[in-house]
């Protein structure tokens, strides 16, 4: 198959604008007012049922209530089901479009499949299951996620990440997990499939954009349980009061009680919560994150303990030159060339590093590679260099380069003894460099740590969180890197016992623990930890074991994860305090004007002194919808979340959301009701 015709698909976020959402978000506004799609929000079907009673009231004769004033009631309620579907269908329509590139851009994919016998057969990537091999060529689209067992090549992920710049896979290692509709730009891989249809990391994809395919929370669960239960408690009250009213010698026009219904049960949060949900996810997708369960994310914003692996999430990937040191009687021109020379045909990251820092700071004129003999690293010599011009460039460990010379440590200079010493004290790499018998100095390779880390870390440990790093070096090593990323503790000489072993300690103590790996020896504590991250280039067993998988391959993303559930929670605890506050103003508007006719002393309740029974009634639920349109922004954008612990939070969201959500509707409710009565509509 060869498909070189065909584009690689756009996955970055497709930036849509407002306006373009609005319009398909309102039409689905009424297809979601479908009974069958409704049943997934209680409260808001409740709500519908209540203004479908509302209607035909409208037509029903009625001395006590004008067919006008039950007109008005009824269409806002239906207002108030409409833009609690718009919010719904605003959140999803943020990610269709995304969904719709991805699907249009996989389809008619084939793939070169392993038969049996060993031939390759041409078939259609739909049919291909777990377990079956296929190979792929340089610009043919990878089939299917899948691990590499033969092979490596440069892959063209920016169908998936977005990132245009090509990455290395191969077989075997912390590299071999490659994913479907990305692109090979060289030479070939055989690749065996680990996913079965519907399960790729882009079925995921357009699973999670597509939010009416988004499985509720445990959370969600929870809270919807809650909202159900407080609509049934207020169904009882209300269908109560017409006996109490009849036995008081009363009577309540069933309009008011509709009205008085729909205006106590939650309808704020009720209309908004899959508004919420849906936006939370779709944040996590435009950091280009897949959640296998929406509990992972949740549990992200409530963890006491984050375990970051350190090279490629502290530090970056491999040890960097930072200085160099001559021995007494070099010069530094001299050592810079002889450390440049010895590194020109050095491919190691840290060999690249070498060459970057002294070109910089001293550069020469180059010899052509073609015209260096290289002498490649090796674990058995452990030294590098090249042979140029009559002249033998040398460099390696510290012992290694002295084999090399023939000397010993003893026949080290002096102060180049020291300096070696005090760099593998810092925590550093030391190397030294020899040309043609002669010792000239030592390179010092160190863990660089990433710019904004050590800020990152103060804003989590705010925020009540506690950042552990995980590494393999020497406990020495391990706490010179720990100090000057700012890390809360430390495991040195990390092994995947220790580090299952310190995730169920803190989990026995009721924390929550998140971690994030790339690795086969990172899995048990992937499956382990609350939440589980995996790189999307590391193995299949620890994307298997992880909960989410990051497609950027960036560990790093694991702290805009805490971000993005810490973000949902509170936002869906903000305007769960609104809506249930908003209730206290209701009261005191609607209340009153019930019993105005049968028990006058409870006009000393009309705190807003409304102008009537009828404008009081009509005012709450017009506040009641119009609060919806006003917080849909809220809920797709999220509440703003500042470093602070959770106490704090809890604190402010009670001064914000609670008070206001008090306050609010007292002048929304009088606002409304001098608005309705200046037109006459009352």
């Amino acid at each position: 198959m060869n498909v070189q015709s065909q584009a690689p698909l756009r996955a970055t976020p497709v930036a849509t604008s407002l306006q373009a959402l609005w319009r398909p978000a309102f039409k689905q506004a009424f297809i979601k007012l479908d009974p069958r799609q409704l049943i997934r929000s209680p409260v808001m079907l409740t709500v519908e049922l209540t203004a479908v009673v509302t209607t035909v009231l409208c037509v029903i004769p009625n001395q006590a209530v004008s067919p006008w004033f039950t007109l008005q009631i009824a269409l806002w309620l239906w207002f108030t089901v409409l833009f609690a579907n718009f919010a719904e269908a605003l959140a999803e329509g943020r990610g269709k479009a995304r969904a719709d590139s991805l699907k249009s851009g996989s389809e008619g994919l084939t793939a070169r499949y392993m038969t049996a016998h060993g031939y390759f057969e041409q078939v259609p990537a739909s049919r291909l299951r777990k377990g079956d091999v296929v190979r792929v060529d340089a610009g043919e689209l990878i089939p299917g996620d899948g691990e590499v067992i033969e092979g490596v090549a440069a892959v063209n992920e920016a169908a998936i990440t977005g990132e245009s710049a090509p990455v290395i896979r191969e077989s075997g290692g912390d590299r071999s997990a490659v994913t479907g509709n990305t692109l090979v730009v060289s030479d070939s891989l055989t690749i065996r499939i680990s996913v079965n249809p519907g399960e790729s990391t882009l079925d995921r994809m357009i699973a999670l954009v597509e939010g009416a395919k988004r499985q509720k929370t445990p959370n969600e669960v929870a809270l919807d349980i809650l909202l159900i239960g407080l609509t049934l408690i207020f169904l009882l009250v209300v269908a109560t009061l017409q006996p109490f009213a009849r036995y008081a010698g009363g009577d309540l026009p069933l309009v008011y009680l509709a009205a008085l219904l729909v205006t106590l049960i939650p309808t704020t949060i009720g209309g908004l919560l899959s508004a919420i949900g849906i936006a939370g996810m779709d944040r996590l997708v435009r950091l280009n994150v897949i959640a296998k369960s929406g509990r992972a994310v949740e549990a992200a914003g409530d963890v006491h303990m984050l375990l970051l692996d350190k090279t490629g999430t502290i530090t970056f990937g491999n040890r960097r030159c930072s200085a160099l040191f001559k021995a007494p009687g070099v010069t530094t021109p001299e050592l810079a060339d002889a450390a440049l020379l010895a590194s020109l045909a050095d491919d190691t990251p840290e060999g690249k590093s070498v060459v970057e820092y002294l070109r910089a700071l001293h550069p020469m004129q180059e010899p052509a590679r073609t015209d260096l003999q290289a002498v490649p690293f090796s674990a058995e010599t452990r030294l590098s260099g090249v042979n140029w011009n009559g002249m033998q460039y040398r460099k390696g460990a510290v012992d290694a380069v002295l084999n090399w010379l023939a000397m010993s440590r003893a026949d080290m200079p002096e102060v180049l003894a020291r300096e070696v010493q005090q760099i593998a004290q810092s925590g550093g790499t030391p190397l030294l460099v020899a040309s043609d018998g002669r010792l000239l100095g030592a390179i010092h390779l160190k863990d660089v740590i990433k710019p904004g880390i050590r800020e990152r870390f103060a804003e989590l440990r705010r925020m009540g969180i506690r950042t552990v790093m995980v590494t393999g070096d020497n406990p020495l090593t391990a706490a010179a890197i720990a100090a000057e990323a700012g890390v809360d503790d430390v495991i040195a000489e990390a092994t995947p016992e220790k580090k299952l072993q310190r995730i169920r300690s803190e989990q026995a103590d009721g924390k929550l623990v998140a971690m994030c790996g790339d690795g086969a020896n990172d899995a048990p504590a992937l499956a382990q930890a609350d939440v589980g991250l995996a790189m999307n280039d590391g193995t299949q067993a620890a994307r298997e074991a992880a909960n989410l998988v990051d497609l950027d391959s960036d560990p790093t993303k694991l702290l805009d994860v805490v971000q993005v559930g810490k973000q949902l929670l509170v936002t869906r605890g903000a305007l769960t305090t609104f809506s249930v506050a908003n209730d206290v103003a209701k009261y005191f508007a609607i209340l009153p004007a019930l019993f105005a006719g049968i028990h006058p002393q409870l006009g000393a309740l009309n705190l807003m002194q409304l102008h009537s029974p009828q404008s009081a009634i009509l005012s709450a639920t017009v506040f009641n919808a119009l609060i919806i349109v006003v917080l849909i922004p809220l809920a797709l954008r999220g509440v703003h979340v500042q470093a602070a612990d959770a106490a704090s939070l809890l604190r402010r969201n009670l001064l914000i959301y609670g008070l206001g959500g008090i306050v609010a509707p007292f002048i929304g409710i009088k606002l409304i009701d001098l608005l309705l009565v200046a037109l006459g509509l009352v």
